[in-house]
């Protein structure tokens, strides 16, 4: 018993060592564990901007070269004209994020040029003059056959971008491809108040736009915007003529819901009610408002949905379906424009109008959004461009119909220039017949060509009808 005891009491030093050894070598390994992951740490801080330079790489791997090739009916002929521009490919399937203004639906041509400097053929899959933005694509097909590669980018949210972070336009400025131009965010909500567009089409209703003194140049548009990782926070579009540091670029918030509407049906449709809005700033307490509350109408176009039921200028819309209206500042009116844009084409919006002190409540039937700028067309042996008159236009204009062609340009010492057609004459008959529009026209000139003959048009130019008579 008295030597178990003493191997016991042996024993117990023993046993003691050893724990102090297990927890010396626990102490060790804890704090190995910890210089290694301090050190890991330090190794992700300094290797971050490898990272952030990879994938800046790969954004700029997507940014491509655009020339186009498209017809022009301007000045009494029919012309072929190139330009050239930026885009980004957005993804696998090659598929490219561009401005409306670069590539239209008259492209006869479309080639992108890679990262790597190959060629490649492009058609159109859709554009959207209202927010400047057109979808191209591709040919997979001579992608897969000659072994090419490209990257692809991904969006950011604009909505999380502060005015003084850092951002970069990316494009091809004057066809200089790949050129990156660093500048900051200088205001996240710019209001443009002259929307004239893009040759006469309208553009810039739904959105305000992203404001950066990055550099945006001609040929820069349709190049992508990027944050510091090389995310896609902006379309660039446009600059500020005489001022310097001056550039604006489609929000991708915008881009992002736009591109998917383009690739799935190659347009965006959008509701029209005819309701112009105006900005309540200062007029708060003439109209008896609170600060805050409502949307002036500044006009309603003549014959639209909201004429029909009545609705008057300086009426104020105090919601739409239940949804209080704030359209105090310039800034607040693309949101209000694009909440009605995105209602059901045929649907019934529910208005609550402040009317004279009093509140009276209206239901307007949207339709389809239409521009005011039709299809175009030269006549060449006439020298004569015209473009079909939409139902926009009509409205815009105060027509009776919108029947007849409007005259956008003549040949000098053709028919047309000689008869004294001028640009915004409206041809609305031919021979003492009404003419419905251009494919009748179209119609008509077929039978000038094969018979040359003297045509007599009436046309109407300040609501004054006049005569003029085409010559062989």
């Amino acid at each position: 018993m008295k030597k178990g005891a003493m191997l016991v009491k042996l024993a117990n030093p023993s046993t003691a060592v050893t724990k102090r050894k297990d927890r010396t070598y626990l102490i060790a390994l804890i704090l190995l564990l910890a210089l290694s992951l301090l050190f890991s740490g330090c190794e992700t801080t300094a290797n971050s901007p490898r990272k952030t330079q990879s994938s800046f790489e790969r954004l700029l791997d997507s940014v491509v070269r655009i020339d186009v090739r498209e017809t022009s009916f301007r000045g009494g002929t029919t012309r072929i004209v190139a330009g050239v521009g930026s885009g980004v490919i957005l993804s696998q399937d090659g598929i490219i994020l561009t401005n409306a203004h670069v590539v239209s639906p008259r492209a006869v041509d479309i080639w992108v040029t890679l990262a790597n400097l190959e060629r490649v053929s492009a058609r159109l899959l859709g554009w959207d003059h209202w927010t400047d933005l057109a979808a191209i694509q591709l040919d997979m097909e001579d992608v897969e056959k000659r072994g090419l590669r490209f990257s692809y980018a991904s969006f950011g949210n604009s909505d999380d971008l502060v005015p003084g972070q850092t951002v970069f336009a990316v494009g091809t400025p004057h066809g200089l491809s790949r050129t990156v131009t660093k500048g900051i965010i200088s205001n996240t909500n710019r209001y443009f108040s002259d929307q004239s567009g893009i040759n006469g089409y309208e553009t810039g209703y739904f959105n305000t736009w992203l404001q950066t003194d990055a550099a945006i140049n001609p040929g820069n548009s349709g190049g992508p915007l990027v944050n510091g990782d090389g995310r896609v926070i902006g379309i660039n579009t446009r600059t500020y003529l005489g001022a310097e540091n001056l550039g604006f670029a489609i929000p991708s918030k915008t881009a992002e819901i736009v591109l998917r509407d383009l690739v799935e049906s190659g347009e965006v449709e959008r509701s029209y009610i005819g309701l112009v809005p105006g900005v309540l700033q200062d007029l708060e307490s003439y109209y008896s408002l609170e600060v805050n509350q409502g949307l002036l109408v500044n006009s309603v176009d003549p014959g639209s949905p909201a004429d029909q039921i009545g609705l008057r200028p300086s009426d104020i819309v105090l919601s739409i379906n239940d949804e209080e209206i704030d359209g105090r500042f310039p800034e607040q009116i693309p949101p209000i424009k694009n909440f009605i844009a995105h209602a059901a084409i045929g649907s019934e919006l529910q208005l609550e109008v402040r009317r004279n002190g009093s509140t009276l409540p209206l239901t307007v039937l949207t339709e389809r959004l239409l521009s005011r700028v039709g299809e175009e067309w030269a006549f060449e042996k006439w020298g004569l461009s015209v473009r079909e008159i939409s139902r926009a236009y009509a409205r815009e204009n105060q027509l009776e119909s919108d029947n007849g062609v409007v005259v956008i340009g003549t040949q000098s010492a053709f028919p047309a220039d000689k008869a004294g057609l001028r640009r915004g004459d409206i041809i609305s008959k031919v021979d003492n017949k009404e003419l419905k529009g251009l494919d009748e026209l179209k119609e008509l000139y077929k039978g000038y060509e094969e018979e040359p003959t003297s045509i007599l048009m009436e046309t109407v130019r300040n609501r004054r009808v006049s005569f003029k008579i085409l010559k062989p």
